[in-house]
């Protein structure tokens, strides 16, 4: 069964494949797939949209910029095995791994992987998914968390996930992204900033 839909977990036997979830899904809806679990994610709040699209907008220009591979948004999936294929917020592939990408998705872990929380995700995006990341070797995990007003960043470090510190208390320093810093008080101002304005900031510190 797919959950959030249905309301119920399906038994081992009933688990989904990729492929079914490839099938299953219809286009344009966001999803994940995890341990055979099929998630129907729900609307986005209009918080969470200006943060999506902030990001995306920020993070794509500056990889653009630097030539450093690709960024994809969400109803992009990642095959992680035959029972797990989910589909980051947003989410970084180096350009060293793009041959892995196809058609419909990637074949391996992403780079970085960003959730921004909902109501009906927080528990995959706190728990569920940060194992899933760690697990399948995601280099770095942001969440960020309109609704609690928290993000955390972790970074994988000798196969296990360790939350890195803000400098200053407010700045993130990716390694994943190299180059890149993030004020996280840009996430939560209204009105948010410009994307255009804070890449500039980025690039000439």
């Amino acid at each position: 069964m797919m959950k959030n839909r249905f309301g119920s977990t399906p038994t081992a036997q009933e688990r989904y494949t990729v492929k079914d979830f490839y099938r299953l899904v219809p286009d344009g809806q966001k999803a994940d797939l995890i341990d055979g679990v099929i998630y129907m994610a729900s609307s986005d709040s209009t918080e969470s949209d200006d943060i999506n699209v902030f990001l995306i907008c920020l993070i794509k220009a500056y990889v653009d910029y630097k030539n450093l591979g690709r960024v994809s948004a969400s109803r992009f999936a990642y095959k992680l095995d035959e029972y797990n294929a989910p589909e980051p917020d947003i989410a970084f592939v180096r350009r060293e791994r793009m041959d892995l990408i196809h058609e419909t998705g990637m074949t391996g872990p992403p780079d970085l992987a960003i959730e921004i929380v909902a109501e009906e995700s927080e528990a995959r995006d706190y728990e569920v998914k940060k194992r899933l990341y760690e697990a399948t070797g995601v280099q770095e995990y942001w969440i960020i968390d309109p609704l609690g007003m928290n993000v955390e960043f972790y970074r994988l470090v000798g196969g296990k996930y360790e939350r890195m510190p803000l400098e200053d208390g407010n700045i993130f320093r990716s390694d994943a992204l190299a180059g890149f810093w993030l004020d996280v008080n840009w996430l939560f101002a209204r009105p948010m900033p410009s994307a255009y304005t804070m890449l500039r900031e980025i690039l000439e510190d």
